[in-house]
């Protein structure tokens, strides 16, 4: 199958409509009705519903989605390695959680860079969920997150322990249940252990899932969070955030994720500069 098919079709389950997603593609509207066309006499399916509404998905397009998404994604990664220039030999192809790029992966890529010159690198970044399929799906070969998925074949290694500290902008702060405090959302895990510390605190009026969202708003608009004392420390050294003492100190363990395949020395020197920096952020 044409692979523009696909991408076709994803763009309009994406933008819901067919003008739409032509204007996206850079093609006319007839073109795009033309591909659907030809892609639902390929399936023997309908694929869209078209309304004045808009265009949407019958069980049949809603079940090839998915699969239309893998085509387009391992096509990706076929075009990216096969293109690959000469001086280098393979691809790694990772992902991260948003937070922990702070600091963590930014410093583990140059660190491949150096020690493996001919590795060209491929980063994703995206909710653990997503991560953890496309890592299924053999789209990536390891992904660094909060929260792993136990699935056959999977190598699961904690990498490090996140300590989430209550940081403020306003060294006067007591406590979450003060004004201006910034829930951050660390997961199921932390919101039991945030519950129990503080059972009779009311819903905090800002509730983000992004710690980095929490920390910005902070600066720019004072306020209070528990974020990773990693990411708040040259904050608090350099006096715009202040380190609450007394307050509970959350754990938080970071995972690597991959795939257990034969030995590949490459792979394997970059888990272990991924430990070495690791290691290096945990001691900070």
């Amino acid at each position: 199958m044409d692979i523009t098919l696909a991408r076709t079709f994803i763009s309009i389950c994406n933008v819901g409509n067919f003008v739409k997603a032509a204007e996206q593609l850079y093609v006319t509207q007839s073109t795009v009705s033309a591909r659907m066309k030809l892609l639902e006499d390929l399936l023997g399916q309908p694929l869209f519903v078209r309304t004045k509404a808009g265009a949407f998905l019958t069980p049949a397009g809603d079940q090839f989605r998915p699969f239309a998404e893998k085509l387009v994604q391992t096509w990706e990664h076929a075009r990216q390695e096969v293109g690959l220039p000469d001086e280098f030999t393979s691809l790694l192809t990772i992902g991260a959680e948003f937070t922990l790029w702070e600091r963590l992966l930014v410093h583990w890529i140059p660190w491949i860079r150096n020690a493996i010159p001919d590795l060209a690198v491929r980063a994703e970044v995206g909710s653990s969920a997503d991560l953890m399929r496309q890592l299924v799906d053999g789209l990536l070969e390891l992904v660094v997150t909060y929260t792993p998925q136990q699935r056959s074949g999977l190598i699961i290694e904690e990498l490090m322990e996140e300590e989430l500290v209550f940081v403020s902008s306003d060294p006067t702060t007591k406590g979450p249940w003060e004004k201006n405090y910034i829930y951050v959302d660390w997961g199921p895990e932390f919101r039991i252990e945030h519950m129990d510390a503080f059972p009779s605190q009311d819903t905090a009026i800002v509730a983000v899932n992004y710690g980095p969202l929490a920390l910005q708003h902070m600066v720019l608009n004072d306020g209070s969070a528990y974020l990773p004392m990693r990411i708040v420390r040259p904050r608090i050294n350099d006096g715009t955030l202040h380190l609450i003492s007394k307050m509970p100190v959350f754990s938080r363990p970071a995972y690597v994720v991959y795939i257990q395949t034969e030995d590949d020395t490459r792979f394997e020197t970059a888990i272990q500069g991924l430990r070495y920096v690791s290691s290096l952020e945990s001691e900070r």
